[in-house]
């Protein structure tokens, strides 16, 4: 089972919010998920994204998969950064 961390889509029409999950890659982008990460909100200014370090550092540790934009957001947050000197530090 490959497990990607990716966003799922809440909220009503013309007002997006959405939730950080860990799936299985063959889900549906709505389907069921793994555990939730985090939310992130873009319509806020500046757009709000609240993620959970030790829970994204550990589906990282497993070897989840983010997307383009949850990368991007793990990225912003300094997620990353903390992965790859974990990474670091094993070798």
């Amino acid at each position: 089972m490959a497990v990607k961390l990716r966003l799922t889509r809440m909220g009503k029409t013309k007002q997006p919010m959405y939730r950080v999950v860990a799936t299985d890659s063959h889900t549906k982008r709505d389907g069921e998920y793994i555990e939730l990460i985090g939310t992130y909100n873009p319509l806020t200014k500046p757009a709000t994204v609240k993620i959970d370090e030790e829970v994204a550092l550990k589906w990282l540790n497993n070897g989840a998969i983010p997307s383009d934009t949850v990368k991007n957001l793990l990225r912003d947050a300094g997620i990353i950064k903390k992965f790859a000197d974990s990474k670091n530090k094993k070798n």
